[in-house]
C-alpha cells in the first residue's frame, strides 16, 4: 500500500506540477469519463492525451493484463491473464492477441464469457480441412511470424460485459552467448488499465549475471547498450537461488513509452554457477534431465564457407549491413581457422577458386576488398551457390592441408527463393543432402519476407546445423554478427552422451556434431527402473588434438532428494510471487503455476521429444519413415497438450444472440451436478451391462503407431460391471453380493494427493491409483471443497511391467513402448498383457489378463461451475483375477462378508445400526447412492467420519508418494492400526 501510494504521489507532481495537498484532495473527484477503465494506478486527474486515447476507444477495452513467468531449471512456464471490457450496450467482436517465443509451445487456452467457461482442445491436426465442419468449433489461430508466434482468437462480447481469456506456453530457454534470454511481449495495441508482468527464476545452481534490459522494438531489437537500463516501474530482488522481477506501469507510464500499446520486448537474460565435470543432473517422478556446459576449453580450429546472395532483392540496406557484418566477421576470426567466400545472384562467384585460405593479415585485406565490391544484381540460384560451396569444402577437407579435429561448416545467407537453376525445393535439399555427406554442417539464415524458410530450415536440420530469420525492418547487421558468436567458437565435436543402458528408455537425442562456447547441450529421458541406486554417465568428446572423457556414477536417490527441495523452493517462490500487482485471479496465477512445475522435469522430457520428432519428420527420407515420427510427435503432443505444427487447439466458439445477449447454454439432463455426458447411461438393472456408445470415430482420430500390440476401432459389446466404484466427490460404494447388501463412504482427501484403490502387486501384480484434483465446494455446502479423481493409473508388474494411465482426455498405454490413445475417439488396443478398449467421450475399459477389469467413466462438463470438474469414475469390472490379499480403499472388501445390527435404545441414546465388518463394529445410517452417471440407484449403508472403522487404518495409510508407487502395505484387520512390512520402497 506504501509502495502504491508512493507511486501515485510521484505520477501526481509529474503530471501536474501542483502541491501534495493539492492532488490528494483531487483524489475524490475522480472523472466520471473514465471511472468505468478501472484505472487502478492513474492519478485522478489524467493527461488530456491519454483521456482522449480512452474514451475514443471503440474496441473492447483491455482492464487486465497479467503475466506470470516461472522459470525452474530453464523451462520456463507462462501464463496470460487477460481482462476486456465491453463498455457499450450492443456486442462488439474483441481479439485477443499474444506474442509467444517462436520456440514454446502454448498448453492451454480458456476463454469465459458471458459467466461460461470454455475450454480449448488438443486434437490431432487434419490433413485436409473439410468444409462442412461444425460452425460452433473454432480452433485458436496461432499464426507464425518472423520472431514470434502471435496467438489470436476473435470473440463477440456482449454489451455491458466482460471477456476474460487466460493463455499459458512453455518454452526451454536456450543457453546463447554465455546466458540464457527470456522475452515477454507486451504489444496489447492499446492501453491497459492495469498491466503487470511477474517473472520469478528458481534453480538449483547459483544465479548470476542477471541482466532486465530496456524495453526492445523493432529494428532496435538487437542493440544492445554498454550499461543495460532498467525498464521504469521495474523491482528486482535476487537471493542466489531465486531471483524475482516485477514490471507493472500504470497507464500513465504506458503512454510515455507508446500511445499505441506497443510497449516492445522485455528482456530478462541470467547464467548460472557451473562446476567442471559431467554437468548437472535432476531426477524426479522416474524422468531425469541432463544439462552440459563444459567450459574454459581450448578453442576447435574451424574450416567456415560463407555463401552469401547478391541477388537484386539484396539492394539497399540489406547489402549494407550484410557487408557491415562480414567486414566484423573477418576481424573474429582466429589465425588457426581457414576460410573462403562464395556470392551468388544469377551466377556463382567463388573468392579463392579451389582452397580454403588461412587467416593472416593478407587474406583478411583481401576478403575485405572482395565484399566491398559485391553489387547486388540478377536472380537468385540457390542450388548452385549450395553445390559449389559443398563442393570446395568437401574437396578441402578430403585433401592433406585439413586439421584432423576440427570443425567444419557453410554460413549461408539468402533474401529470396530459388529462382534461378533448380527451383524445386525436394531436388535442393537431395542435391544438398548427396554434396554433404555428413561431412560438415550447413548454417542458414534468411532475412525478410520473401524467403522460403522451409527449405532453409529442412536445409539446416538435415545437414546438423540450425537456421535462424532476420526481419524486414530489424538491424541484420548486429543479428549477423550475434549469429555467428553463437557458432563461431566451436569448444568439441562429435559429443556422445551415454547412461546406464538398462537403467533408461526414450532418451532424447544423444550425439551431437558440435559444442560452442556460451551454450549448452541439454538431454532428458525416462528411468525404467525408480529403486536403482546410481545412474552410470559416459560423456566422450573431441577437442582440438585429444579426445575428452568424462565418467561419474549419479547417486540417483540422493538427486531427487535435491530435486524436490528444489520444486519445494520454487512454489515457495511462486506463492509468495503472487501477491504481487494485479487482481485476486491474476495473483492465483503463480501458485497454479506451482503446481505445474511439480512435473518439471517430465514436461522437459515432453518437450525436447516433440521437438525432436519434429525436426525428426522434416529429416525423414521416405513416407513411411515421415508418417512414423508424425504420429511419435502428434501423440505426445496430445499427451502434454502442446500446440505444435500436428495438433489444432479446438475451442467451442460463444454464441451472442442479434440483440447482443449471450445464447442460452444447450439443455443436457444432468443428475445430482455431474457432468453432461449421457453416453455412460446404463441399464437400470441390478447386474448392468455396460453398453458402448453409438458414435462413429471423430474425423480428428490420429493413426497410432502398432508398435505393442494389435488396434482396431471399439466394437460394440455388453460387460458386467459391479456397484464397487469410486465416482464424483469422490463417493465410494462396494458391492457385497453374498451379504446382499452395498455399503457407502466418502473420502474427503486433499488436493494432489495419489490415493491407493486397489493393491494386490505381491500376487496378481496388478495396482490401481488415483490422483485427486480439487475444486471450491458450491455455495452452502457444508463442505469446504470438492475433490475428484483427475487421473487413475492400473499397473502390471507381470509378467512384465506395463501401465495405462487415463485422464479425462487420453489414455496413455506404456509397455514396450509407449501409445497415446486420445478419448475423443473409439479404439482398442491389445497388448497381450494389458488391453485397453476406449469408446469415445465415453468410458474406458482396461482388461488385465482375461479375469480382470476395470471401467473408468469419462466425465466431462460442457459449461463448468466454479465447483466442477472434469474427473473419471472407477468401476470394478471383473475381480476374478485378483487374490484374497488384495487391499487398498476398495480392494480390501472384495472378499469380505459383513452383516447388518440394529442396536436397542439406552437411556438418552436412540436406537442406531451397525455394520459387523472384520470383527469391528461401525455405525452407518441408510443412504441412496446414484452411480453410473446418476442412471442408477443404489440403497446402501453409509459410513461416516472419512470411512472410519470401515477402512483398516486411517486416510493417511492410503496416500502414496506417486502414480506409480506399487509397494503393498501390511494390515492387521482385528485392529485398525496401519503396520508395513520393512522401509516401504519408491518402485
Amino acid at each position: 500500500m506504501k509502495m502504491k501510494m508512493k507511486m501515485m504521489m510521484m505520477m501526481m507532481m509529474m503530471m501536474m506540477g501542483c502541491a501534495a495537498q493539492e492532488q490528494l484532495q483531487k483524489d475524490e473527484d475522480m472523472d466520471p469519463d473514465v471511472s468505468e477503465f478501472d484505472l487502478n494506478f492513474a492519478p485522478p486527474r489524467i493527461p488530456r492525451q491519454v483521456k482522449t486515447i480512452l474514451t475514443k476507444e471503440t474496441k473492447p477495452h483491455i482492464q487486465e493484463l497479467s503475466i506470470r513467468t516461472t522459470i525452474i531449471s530453464r523451462y520456463a512456464f507462462t501464463a496470460v491473464y487477460c481482462v476486456m471490457l465491453n463498455r457499450h450496450s450492443v456486442a462488439a467482436d474483441a481479439t485477443f492477441h499474444f506474442h509467444i517465443p517462436a520456440d514454446a509451445f502454448v498448453s492451454n487456452f480458456t476463454m469465459i464469457i458471458g459467466g461460461r467457461v470454455y475450454q480449448s482442445e488438443v486434437r490431432p491436426r487434419e490433413k485436409k480441412v473439410k468444409q462442412n465442419k461444425s460452425k460452433n468449433k473454432e480452433s485458436g489461430d496461432a499464426s507464425p511470424q518472423l520472431d514470434a508466434q502471435v496467438f489470436r482468437a476473435l470473440v463477440n462480447i456482449p454489451g455491458r460485459n466482460r471477456a476474460v481469456f487466460l493463455l499459458t506456453y512453455e518454452q526451454l530457454l536456450r543457453r546463447r552467448l554465455g546466458r540464457y534470454e527470456h522475452v515477454t511481449s507486451l504489444r496489447p495495441l492499446q492501453l491497459v488499465s492495469r498491466l503487470s508482468l511477474d517473472i520469478t527464476i528458481v534453480d538449483q545452481s547459483m544465479i548470476r549475471d542477471l541482466e532486465v534490459l530496456l524495453l526492445r522494438n523493432g529494428a532496435s531489437a538487437q542493440k544492445i547498450s554498454v550499461k543495460p537500463e532498467t525498464p521504469v516501474a521495474t523491482e528486482i530482488s535476487n537471493e542466489k537461488n531465486v531471483c524475482r522481477i516485477t514490471f507493472s506501469p500504470n497507464i500513465v507510464q504506458q503512454a510515455k513509452i507508446s500511445t499505441s500499446g506497443m510497449l516492445g520486448d522485455f528482456l530478462v537474460r541470467y547464467d548460472v554457477q557451473r562446476d567442471m565435470g559431467i554437468g548437472d543432473i535432476q531426477v524426479l517422478n522416474g524422468h531425469f534431465v541432463h544439462y552440459f556446459a563444459p567450459k574454459d576449453l581450448p578453442v576447435v580450429p574451424k574450416n567456415v564457407v560463407f555463401v552469401i546472395d547478391t541477388s537484386a532483392s539484396m539492394l539497399g540496406k540489406k547489402i549494407r549491413q550484410t557487408k557491415d557484418a562480414l567486414f566484423t566477421i573477418l576481424k573474429d576470426l582466429r589465425p588457426e581457422d581457414h576460410f573462403n567466400f562464395i556470392s551468388f545472384s544469377s551466377k556463382v562467384k567463388v573468392w579463392q577458386p579451389g582452397r580454403l585460405v588461412p587467416v593472416t593479415p593478407l587474406t583478411v585485406r583481401d576478403a575485405k576488398k572482395f565484399i566491398f565490391t559485391l553489387v547486388p544484381s540478377g536472380g537468385t540460384n540457390i542450388d548452385g551457390a549450395i553445390q559449389t560451396g559443398s563442393s570446395l569444402l568437401g574437396d578441402y577437407l578430403s585433401g592433406s592441408d585439413s586439421g584432423p579435429n576440427s570443425v567444419s561448416l557453410i554460413i549461408f545467407l539468402t533474401d529470396g527463393r530459388p529462382t534461378v537453376g533448380e527451383v524445386q525445393s525436394t531436388a535442393i535439399l537431395g542435391r544438398t543432402r548427396s554434396a554433404v555427406r555428413e561431412n560438415f554442417c550447413i548454417f542458414t539464415i534468411g532475412i525478410g519476407n520473401d524467403v522460403d524458410y522451409r527449405l532453409l530450415e529442412r536445409m539446416a536440420v538435415e545437414n546438423c546445423g540450425m537456421m535462424r530469420r532476420i526481419g524486414e525492418e530489424a538491424d541484420a547487421s548486429a543479428m549477423l554478427k550475434g549469429f555467428y558468436d553463437e557458432i563461431g567458437t566451436p569448444l568439441l565435436s562429435d559429443i556422445r552422451i551415454n547412461y546406464t543402458e538398462d537403467s533408461v528408455q526414450y532418451v532424447t537425442q544423444r550425439l551431437f556434431n558440435n559444442y560452442f562456447n556460451g551454450s549448452e547441450i541439454v538431454v532428458a529421458g525416462k528411468l525404467t527402473d525408480r529403486s536403482v541406486k546410481s545412474l552410470h554417465v559416459l560423456v566422450t568428446a573431441s577437442n582440438n588434438d585429444k579426445d575428452i572423457v568424462l565418467e561419474t556414477d549419479v547417486p540417483l536417490r540422493r538427486q531427487q532428494i535435491q530435486t524436490r527441495e528444489h520444486v519445494t523452493a520454487a512454489t515457495v517462490a511462486m506463492a509468495g510471487g503472487a501477491k504481487g500487482p494485479g487482481s485476486e485471479v491474476a495473483q492465483r496465477l503463480g501458485v497454479a503455476l506451482g503446481s505445474i512445475a511439480e512435473d518439471f522435469v517430465e514436461r522437459v522430457w515432453g518437450f525436447l521429444s516433440v521437438k525432436e520428432g519434429l525436426r525428426s519428420r522434416l529429416r525423414s527420407q521416405t513416407s513411411r519413415e515421415r508418417e512414423e515420427h508424425v504420429h511419435q510427435a502428434t501423440n505426445l503432443s496430445i499427451t502434454y497438450n502442446f500446440l505444435t505444427p500436428l495438433t489444432d487447439l479446438v475451442l467451442e466458439k460463444p454464441e451472442v444472440l442479434a440483440h447482443g445477449s449471450m445464447a442460452p447454454a444447450p439443455t443436457v439432463s444432468s443428475t445430482s451436478g455431474e457432468a453432461e455426458s449421457t453416453a455412460n447411461q446404463l441399464p437400470d438393472t441390478e447386474d448392468a451391462a455396460l453398453q458402448t456408445s453409438n458414435t462413429e470415430p471423430s474425423s480428428h482420430t490420429s493413426s497410432l503407431r502398432n508398435t505393442i500390440g494389435k488396434e482396431r476401432k471399439a466394437a460394440k459389446k455388453s460387460l458386467a460391471v459391479s456397484r464397487t466404484s469410486a465416482d464424483g466427490d469422490p463417493h465410494f460404494v462396494v458391492d457385497f453380493p453374498l451379504s446382499k447388501l452395498s455399503v457407502c463412504f466418502n473420502i474427503n482427501g486433499e488436493p494432489g494427493h495419489v490415493l491407493r484403490l486397489l493393491s494386490d502387486h505381491r500376487h496378481s501384480g496388478v495396482t490401481v491409483n488415483g490422483k485427486l484434483v480439487g475444486a471450491p465446494a458450491p455455495q452452502g455446502s457444508h463442505k469446504q471443497r470438492r475433490t475428484y479423481f483427475s487421473t487413475i493409473t492400473v499397473i502390471v508388474d507381470r509378467p512384465k511391467r506395463a501401465y495405462i494411465e487415463v485422464n479425462p482426455e487420453r489414455v496413455i498405454l506404456d509397455g514396450r513402448d509407449r501409445l497415446v490413445l486420445p478419448c475423443h475417439s473409439s479404439v482398442e488396443v491389445d497388448s497381450g498383457v494389458l488391453s485397453v478398449s476406449v469408446v469415445a467421450q465415453c468410458n474406458v475399459t482396461v482388461t488385465v489378463g482375461g479375469d480382470i477389469s476395470f471401467v473408468i467413466l469419462l466425465h466431462h462438463y460442457r459449461n463448468p461451475a466454479p465447483y466442477q470438474r472434469n474427473h473419471l469414475g472407477f468401476y470394478i469390472g471383473n475381480s476374478k483375477g485378483l487374490s484374497h490379499h488384495c487391499h487398498g480403499l476398495l480392494g480390501q472388501f472384495l472378499y469380505e462378508e459383513v452383516g447388518v445390527a440394529k442396536l436397542p435404545a439406552q437411556e438418552d441414546v436412540k436406537p442406531s445400526t451397525v455394520l459387523k465388518v472384520k470383527g469391528r463394529s461401525v455405525p452407518v445410517v441408510q443412504k441412496s447412492r446414484r452411480i453410473f452417471s446418476g442412471t442408477q440407484s443404489v440403497d446402501c449403508w453409509f459410513a461416516r467420519n472419512n470411512a472410519a472403522q470401515l477402512i483398516d487404518g486411517e486416510y493417511a495409510d492410503y496416500v502414496v508418494s506417486h502414480m506409480f508407487h506399487t509397494d503393498t502395505p501390511m494390515f492387521h484387520t482385528d485392529t485398525p492400526v496401519f503396520h508395513t512390512e520393512g522401509e516401504p520402497q519408491d518402485s
